[in-house]
């Protein structure tokens, strides 16, 4: 795995004012702050890692092709979105503790659920803090 490099820190302006995304509301145009997107998105530094989702069984919440930013020193609670190592595999899941066992779901209604043997082997790799998506590709 190639580790990500973060270059130097790129501020930038953050509107004093939440964008409305029902019906718009007037706000005025001046700039709160400037900060940088790395460290909104990564707390820990030396226990984050990027992931790059694939498939579709988390759909709505993660899309296949987001970049998913996640924490190994969360410990993770219920509800949360975590990477799981199934029988040695990596996986995006829903978490939740059940007896003490991890117990992991998908998000999409439409995916056939997610049911492992008892023999399964599961272990949480860390919690996604953050998924980054693209709204206009890259031409």
């Amino acid at each position: 795995m190639r580790p990500v490099v973060f270059g130097p820190l790129l501020p930038l302006p953050l509107v004093g004012f939440r964008v409305c995304c029902g019906f718009p509301s007037p706000a005025d145009d001046w700039i709160e702050d400037a900060i940088d997107i790395s460290r909104l998105v990564i707390t820990n530094p030396a226990a984050t890692f990027l992931w790059r989702a694939a498939g579709d069984c988390m759909t709505p919440t993660i899309a296949d092709g987001d970049y998913l930013v996640c924490d190994r020193s969360l410990v993770p609670v219920a509800g949360d979105v975590v990477v799981a190592v199934v029988d040695g595999e990596p996986t995006v899941k829903r978490f939740r503790l059940s007896r003490g066992r991890p117990q992991l779901s998908h998000d999409n209604p439409k995916a056939e659920p997610f049911a492992p043997s008892a023999s399964t082997e599961i272990s949480v790799w860390g919690v996604v803090a953050w998924s980054l998506r693209a709204h206009r590709p890259t031409r």
